[in-house]
Formats: C-alpha cells, structure tokens, sequence
C-alpha cells in the first residue's frame, strides 16, 4: 500500500463533499508530474485529503477504490481518474503552516512545490501528520 495526497479547493470540492457523497471520481489533474504520480495509484491505497486555497490544510483520509483508469471525459487517453471514498476526517486539520515549520518535510513536495496537486507522501511522513492531528492545540 502507498500513501498519497490530493488537493482540492473547498470551494469547488471539500471534504464534506466527498462525505455526502460516499464516492468521487478524483479527476481535472492536468499536471504532467501530478499526472505522472495518478498513474501510481492503486486500489487500498491510502490519500490525504487536502484543502488548498484560504485553509490550507490536510483534512481528512481517503482511499482509492479504483486503480488509475483513462478519464472518460477526457479526450486524451493519457489523462488518468481514480475513485476515492473517504475513510475518516483528521481530528484536527493539519495546517500547511504546521508542515513547513516541522524540518522533517522539508524535502517533501508539498512544501517544496507547492502548486503540484497530487504527490506521494513518504510513509514516516504519513504517521507524522496524523500525530499531529491528534495533537492538542
């Protein structure tokens, strides 16, 4: 099993979203490198769920229920979706601030790229974040 992390603007998709709906079609990633990382995807892996834009945060734990498949709205075969469920929201959210101030992820690309919307997260760094959410503030 790998762990990754998806981001997504609350705005257009937040993790209540995908609580309501049970399952999504994690799709719209046009990124080569995020593209790239898509395809590793495979089923029982596990996701954070990350809100980007004004809260910046890691949310909540999905995972894939599907290995990457072909986008069937895409009109380029080389386009990938993988479905998710969500597993459970984080006690506390995970601030990106919290992240970047912790030198273990310096290394890691949610801090060191910060635009890219999908990427693997080490599974030392996995256990990390959830410490941390279980954190008293």
């Amino acid at each position: 099993m790998a762990y990754w992390l998806f981001k997504e603007e609350p705005t257009h998709y937040s993790w209540a979203d995908l609580e309501r709906d049970g399952r999504t079609r994690w799709d719209g990633v046009r990124n080569a490198l995020a593209q790239q990382h898509l395809r590793r995807v495979r089923r029982g892996d596990k996701v954070f769920f990350y809100h980007t834009g004004k809260e910046k945060a890691v949310v909540g734990i999905m995972k894939a229920v599907s290995n990457a498949y072909p986008d069937p709205e895409a009109d380029d075969d080389r386009i990938v979706v993988v479905d998710v469920e969500p597993v459970e929201r984080l006690s506390q959210p995970v601030p990106l601030k919290a992240i970047r101030a912790d030198e273990a992820f310096a290394g890691w690309e949610l801090v060191r790229m910060s635009r890219l919307s999908v990427m693997p997260v080490p599974a030392e760094l996995w256990k990390r974040i959830l410490r941390m959410s279980r954190a008293k503030s």
